[in-house]
């Protein structure tokens, strides 16, 4: 119940950070909300943390009860008469408190497992963000490519009018056609990876990989970010995982400790004793009842040391992996959010070429008015106002995939 409880709150948590940078997200949460349900690594994670915690029933359990039954073939004689047969019952106790050690133990292992489950989700997000943003990219390109096809078109025929009264060269025309092509090929292309990026993405989510998935029809860069604190950092899952192994290692030597004590054992035998012949005294034939208590003492406990040494070692080990993992979290963390602001900056620049290409491209058809115009510089032109368009789009989807790296990384 804790750990569901806490997962809520991290969905929730997460779920705000990507509404609050996409006003239009619905199609997103969808998308990520029905992966996270049929997503097969997660029902993996989530069967192997169910399979661990059921170890808990395993270990609640104390040593078999040895039963045991004897017949005497040579019968040894005592005072009270023959003994016949014997029977015995015995029953080890572990020292106190271990088979606490040992639910302890593996609901350590079972919250490492259950770390692995957060992860997964995050990192399962992650990807479905990041390819809807891709998916994204792509239609704005493809749409980008139409129109600027559409201009050169325009572009042609007037080329053709010029042609008609003499102005401009039939070789305008053709260069005006070929740079059509070329856009028709990089826009087939671009529809090839839309379909493969599609089906990545609907393997993320478990479905048939022909589904259509349905992205926004624009994003924009929001005036201002949100806040980064990078303080939460510290308590990324991946961190926090390294702190349920150590606190694995620590049961597992409680569990050693437990183990190196002794075992108390008790048990009861009984002796079937046969009444002795033509005799008659009160205790004739009486039958052997005997309890017994045992101790078994690890007397030669090497082994326990060994382990004891281990578990220090592993903790050592483990405190470096989190050390080396922090690093490099701090680092995919600085460079996002400097990926983030760099996006921003080509964003504005973008925009203001953009503007400056669409005024260069509005002289050249006044120049067209005039008969004047240059179709050569009509292609120069529409070939940079392509490029600002391209890269425009591309500034947006970096802006919101670092985005989504921070809130991987922070939230």
């Amino acid at each position: 119940m804790k750990h569901r409880v806490i997962y809520i709150k991290f969905i929730l948590t997460f779920g705000s950070c990507f509404l609050s940078l996409f006003v239009t997200a619905q199609e997103l949460e969808v998308l990520i909300n029905e992966a996270l349900v049929n997503n097969p690594e997660i029902q993996k994670f989530e069967l192997q943390y169910k399979r661990v915690s059921e170890k808990v029933n395993e270990v609640n359990t104390i040593p078999n009860t040895e039963f045991g039954a004897g017949y005497f073939v040579s019968e040894p004689e005592t005072r009270t008469g023959a003994q016949r047969f014997k029977l015995s019952v015995k029953q080890m106790l572990p020292w106190f408190g271990s088979i606490t050690s040992r639910e302890n133990y593996v609901s350590s292992l079972a919250d490492t497992k259950y770390e692995d489950i957060v992860i997964a989700k995050r990192k399962l997000m992650l990807s479905v963000s990041q390819s809807y943003y891709k998916l994204y990219a792509n239609k704005a390109k493809q749409q980008v490519l139409t129109e600027n096809i559409n201009l050169l078109e325009t572009y042609e025929t007037m080329a053709l009018t010029s042609v008609e009264i003499g102005k401009s060269s039939a070789v305008d025309v053709l260069r005006l056609q070929m740079r059509q092509n070329d856009l028709q090929q990089l826009k087939q292309v671009l529809e090839q990876q839309y379909t493969a990026e599609q089906s990545n993405l609907n393997n993320l989510l478990n479905r048939s990989k022909d589904v259509v998935v349905k992205t926004v029809d624009e994003l924009i860069i929001p005036s201002e970010d949100i806040e980064v604190n990078t303080q939460n950092l510290a308590l990324h899952p991946e961190l926090v995982k390294y702190d349920k192994l150590y606190q694995s290692v620590e049961a597992s030597e409680s569990l050693n400790q437990k183990e190196s004590s002794p075992m108390i054992g008790f048990g009861l035998d009984y002796i079937n004793v046969e009444p002795r012949p033509n005799m008659n005294f009160s205790e004739n034939g009486k039958d052997i009842v005997m309890p017994m208590v045992s101790v078994s003492i690890p007397i030669f406990n090497k082994k326990y040391k060994s382990v004891s040494k281990q578990n220090e070692l592993q903790q050592q080990e483990i405190n470096y992996q989190k050390q080396n993992r922090l690093n490099t979290l701090e680092t995919l963390l600085s460079k996002a959010i400097n990926e983030r602001i760099s996006a921003r900056i080509s964003y504005a620049t973008q925009t203001k070429n953009l503007k400056q290409a669409k005024d260069a491209e509005a002289i050249l058809i006044k120049s067209y008015e005039t008969g004047t115009i240059d179709f050569n510089d009509v292609l120069d032109i529409q070939e940079l106002q392509l490029k600002f368009q391209i890269n425009q789009i591309e500034a947006v989807k970096s802006y919101y995939v670092q985005s989504t790296n921070i809130n991987y990384l922070t939230n």
